[in-house]
C-alpha cells in the first residue's frame, strides 16, 4: 500500500494568522436571495477564512474553504457529529470480490443547485478530472485502479447506468466507503468543466446550501439550496462566513454579540473562556492526534537499545499535566495512535501502559539501555517556532530531563518550511514534532499513510512485516468491526516499537453567542452550521 499525503498539523492560532484578510461584521445582513427571510436575522454568522483557491472541492484542502465546500456540495456518504457515516447521494454501496469491486447506486431524484441531475458521470468525470489534472486531493484516488498506470482516466471507474457505477480498487480495503463522505469524492456538474476556474468563483453544488454572495478577503454567505432533497435537513436561512486573520478578533466579536460561532479560541483566551462562555464554551476531543518521532537511524535508537529508549522516554513524560498546565485541558493525553473519536479507538489496548507517566520505570528502562550501549551526547525535540509549540516541548524536554538525567531540550526551526525540509531530506539529527488531522473517521487514515513501510508520511523510516501484514489484513477485512480489532492489533504492535512517542488528541476549543441554539460540533472539529438555530 502507497501513500504520498503529508501534513502539517499546527496550533489553532499558528493557523488562523496564516489565512488572510480581517473583518468585522453584525447578524443582520440583507439579500434577496432565495431562503433568506426579509430581516436577515435567522442568518448565522460564523467565524472562517478566505478560501485559498477557487471552490472546487477536489482542489479545497484548507479549513478556510473546506467548511464551505461541505456547506455547499454533498458526497454519496455523510459524517454525522460522531463521525458515524450514512448514506447520503448514495442509494447504496455493496462491495464485492472481498471488498475490491465497490457498486454505487445513485438515489433518484438528487439534483445540483441548477436543476441538472447528479448521475453517475457527476463522480466519474469529477475524480478522472481530479487525477488528470492533478489537483490537490488526487492522491485519495490512489487506489483505485488506473491511478497509477499513467493514463488519463481511472480505469476502474466503469459506468454501468445513469445511476449506477462500480469502483475496482487495486487491492481490497473493506474502508474504502467510509471516505466517500470527504470532499475529494463530491460530485461536480456538467457547467463545472466548461471553465472550472470561473465555476469555482460560483460554484454549483448538491449541497444544502448555495453560495449567495463572495466579498473576497471579507465574507462568504451561503443560503439554502431548494434543489437539495437529501436527509439532512437545514435549520436556519443561511450562514456568513466572517474572515478574521486573528481569532482574538473573532472572539471579540463574539463576546459582544456581532458574531454566533468561532470554532478557534484564541491562546490569549483559554484560561478564562469556559467562565466567560459558561454553558455556550466547547472543548471537546477532535480528530487531531499529535506526537513526535524518533528516526531509527539515529545512533542508540535502533534494535533493543532503541526500543528500550523509547518506552523511557514515553514514561518519562507527565502528558495529564502538560494538557493541564500549558494547554489549559484543551487535550487530551493519548492512550492510542488514532484519536478518541473515531469509531473502533480503545484506551484498553495491550501496550498502552508505555504512554502513562511512570518515571521509576522509566529509570529501570533507561539503565537497561545503558547496559547494552552507554548514552552519549544529547536528546533533542525539534519544532517549528512559527506553530505555537515552545511551550510543551520545553515541558516534555523537562520531564525527560529531570527523570532520565540527561541534556534534554527543543530545538527550535524558524518555520514549518525549514523543519519538514531536513525531515523530508532525512537530514535531521534528532526527534521531532508530528501530527495527523484525519481526512475521514476511520482508524486506518491515521496508521498506514504514517507507519506503513514506504508511506508518504512516515517520517521515521519505520518497518515491521507483521505490521504491514496487519495493514494488508485489515484492508481486506470482510466487515468494519473484524478491520477494527485488525487495527488495533496492528496499533498495539506499534506500542511494542514506539516508532512515534504518541502525546495527546488536540481538542476543539469554541463557543456560541446567545442569539443561536442547537449549536454541535463535528468529529473533525467543525460545527455543524445546518443544524444551529437562531432567534
Amino acid at each position: 500500500m502507497k501513500f504520498t499525503k503529508t501534513l502539517a498539523v499546527v496550533s489553532a492560532t499558528g493557523l488562523a494568522l496564516g489565512l488572510a484578510a480581517c473583518s468585522g461584521s453584525d447578524d443582520t445582513a440583507t439579500d434577496s436571495s432565495a431562503g433568506e427571510s426579509s430581516s436577515g436575522n435567522a442568518i448565522v454568522t460564523a467565524w472562517g477564512s478566505e478560501p485559498q483557491n477557487p471552490l472546487n472541492p477536489q482542489n479545497t484542502n484548507e479549513t478556510g474553504g473546506g467548511r464551505i465546500i461541505d456547506s455547499v456540495f454533498a458526497g454519496l456518504v455523510y459524517y454525522d457529529a460522531d463521525g458515524k457515516v450514512h448514506n447520503e447521494m448514495a442509494e447504496s454501496i455493496e462491495p464485492s470480490e472481498g471488498n475490491k469491486v465497490f457498486t454505487i447506486k445513485i438515489k433518484d431524484g438528487m439534483k445540483f443547485a441548477d436543476g441538472t441531475a447528479v448521475d453517475s458521470d457527476s463522480f466519474i468525470d469529477a475524480w478522472n478530472y481530479a487525477v488528470e489534472n492533478a489537483l490537490l486531493s488526487n492522491y485519495f484516488f490512489e487506489p483505485i485502479e488506473g491511478y497509477n498506470d499513467g493514463g488519463e482516466k481511472l480505469t476502474g471507474l466503469e459506468k454501468v447506468d445513469d445511476l449506477t457505477f462500480k469502483v475496482t480498487l487495486t487491492q481490497p480495503e473493506a474502508d474504502f466507503p467510509l471516505r466517500l463522505g470527504y470532499s475529494a469524492f463530491y460530485p461536480l456538474p456538467k457547467v463545472a468543466f466548461e471553465d472550472m476556474d470561473a465555476f469555482g468563483e460560483k460554484p454549483v453544488g448538491n449541497g444544502m446550501y448555495k453560495v449567495s454572495d463572495w466579498q473576497h478577503n471579507k465574507s462568504l454567505k451561503v443560503v439554502p439550496n431548494e434543489n437539495y432533497t437529501g436527509v439532512r435537513k437545514v435549520a436556519n436561512d443561511g450562514v456568513e462566513f466572517v474572515f478574521y486573520s486573528k481569532p482574538d478578533a473573532a472572539y471579540t466579536a463574539l463576546q459582544s454579540g456581532n458574531l454566533d460561532i468561532i470554532d478557534t479560541i484564541p491562546d490569549s483566551a483559554l484560561s478564562t473562556f469556559r467562565d466567560e462562555l459558561g454553558d455556550r464554551a466547547i472543548n471537546q476531543p477532535s480528530a487531531i492526534f499529535q506526537s513526535f518521532t524518533i528516526p531509527e537511524k539515529i545512533e542508540h535508537f535502533n534494535g533493543e537499545e532503541g526500543n528500550l529508549r523509547r518506552q523511557a522516554l514515553s514514561m518519562a513524560i507527565n502528558r495529564p499535566l502538560i494538557c493541564e498546565k500549558i494547554f489549559q485541558d484543551t487535550r487530551t493525553p493519548a492512550t492510542d495512535f488514532t484519536s478518541p473519536v473515531i469509531a473502533g479507538h480503545s484506551d484498553s489496548l495491550t501496550g498502552a501502559e508505555v504512554l502513562e507517566y511512570n518515571p521509576d520505570k522509566a529509570k529501570e528502562l533507561w539503565a537497561k539501555a545503558d547496559a547494552i550501549s552507554p548514552w552519549s551526547g544529547e536528546f533533542t525535540i525539534a519544532y517549528n517556532a512559527d506553530g505555537g509549540h515552545q511551550g510543551w516541548v520545553d515541558a516534555a524536554a523537562n520531564d525527560i530531563k529531570n527523570t532520565l538525567d540527561i541534556d534534554a531540550h527543543g530545538k527550535a526551526y524558524p518555520d514549518f518550511k525549514s523543519l519538514r525540509d531536513e525531515v523530508t531530506n532525512r537530514t535531521i539529527t534528532g526527534a521531532f514534532r508530528t501530527g495527523w488531522q484525519a481526512d475521514y473517521p476511520a482508524l486506518a487514515n491515521f496508521l498506514g499513510p504514517l507507519y506503513g513501510t514506504g508511506a508518504g508520511s512516515n517520517d521515521g523510516d519505520y518497518s515491521n512485516e507483521a505490521f504491514d501484514a496487519k495493514l494488508e489484513q485489515g484492508a481486506g477485512a470482510s466487515d468494519l468491526d473484524s478491520s477494527i480489532k485488525t487495527y488495533n492489533e496492528a496499533q498495539e504492535i506499534l506500542l511494542e516499537d514506539l516508532p512515534a512517542i504518541p502525546l495527546w488528541y488536540s481538542n476543539v476549543t469554541g463557543g456560541y453567542g446567545e442569539s443561536v441554539s442547537n449549536v454541535k460540533f463535528g468529529w473533525n472539529s467543525v460545527p455543524l452550521y445546518y443544524m444551529v438555530e437562531k432567534k
